[in-house]
């Protein structure tokens, strides 16, 4: 299918924005907002960006891919990906103004760009669906727990551990202490996911909210379909794992008929390789065509 790619720019408040229009020529009624997470160069997971923007628009989606304020090609001071509520808007408002008979958007973001596409879905009435791929719900609790059970464990069955042990190599001092560190982030009493509350209370989520809360609290009031897609050797994915198995309200919601979820147990935090590159695209082609 003929596909038109034209830059677009934007404002933001008193910002630029930059952003690529993807418009294929017989485009299906629900488009793509791709939101780009963490500062990267622009080879790695930001290319995967393009080749399945490229990819979903052959097939008839919409696709927009923008940079928010102080990311990338737009203006702006350097910020939080937790504070791009106005970004996300203006993307949207947009990507309506230069598409054709859009009927819905769905935000597409990996990573920190997950958490910043649920804080903002549940506000806007014109996003019909998330797909989110290995969220950012760190916390220093979260995040000791998940090493100590998925690295330090694991390493303890690795033979190059127990050869440099057996050789003399071993730095027990150094290891020790950072044993210690992680067993005192686990243990430290003052760090909390914050207060929750139910959706009932609140009509906006508080941002002060810590990450994994504040994540859950948004999609709860999101009642519209959501993917996860989750990485087998990712850190981040399994603490967003531990996250969801360790709060009730996390498993219920994962329970609902509009939450999916699809495990690539090989792949790595950005899905590098072509071929998971390739799984990621076709696993989100699939599940726009079910939404539309």
């Amino acid at each position: 299918m003929k596909t038109i790619e034209t830059p677009l720019i934007f404002s933001c408040q008193s910002d630029s924005l930059v952003g690529m229009l993807h418009q294929p020529e017989k485009p299906l009624g629900i488009g793509v907002l791709i939101v780009v997470g963490g500062p990267q160069y622009r080879v790695g997971s930001h290319r995967q960006f393009i080749l399945l923007a490229r990819m979903l628009a052959d097939n008839g989606v919409p696709i927009l891919r923008f940079d928010y304020r102080g990311m990338g090609d737009s203006q702006g001071s350097v910020r939080s990906f937790s504070n791009v509520d106005a970004d996300i808007q203006a993307a949207v408002d947009i990507f309506y103004k230069n598409s054709l008979n859009l009927g819905g958007v769905v935000i597409w973001g990996l990573c920190d760009a997950a958490s910043a596409a649920s804080f903002y879905a549940y506000q806007d009435e014109r996003i019909k669906g998330l797909v989110l791929l290995n969220p950012w719900v760190f916390t220093e609790q979260g995040a000791a727990k998940t090493y100590l059970k998925h690295y330090y464990l694991q390493r303890l069955l690795n033979p190059d551990l127990w050869r440099k042990v057996f050789t003399f190599q071993f730095n027990y001092r150094q290891s020790l202490s950072s044993l210690v560190l992680l067993l005192e982030n686990i243990l430290e009493p003052s760090l909390k996911y914050g207060k929750s509350r139910d959706s009932e209370e609140i009509a906006l989520v508080d941002s002060n909210l810590s990450l994994p809360v504040r994540f859950r609290e948004c999609l709860q009031r999101f009642d519209c379909p959501v993917l996860f897609v989750l990485s087998g050797r990712d850190l981040a994915a399994d603490e967003f794992r531990e996250v969801v198995k360790s709060d009730e309200k996390w498993l219920k919601l994962f329970e609902s008929t509009d939450v999916s979820e699809v495990e690539l147990a090989e792949a790595d935090h950005t899905f590098s390789s072509q071929k998971w590159c390739e799984e990621v695209s076709q696993l989100t082609l699939q599940w726009l065509r079910q939404l539309h």
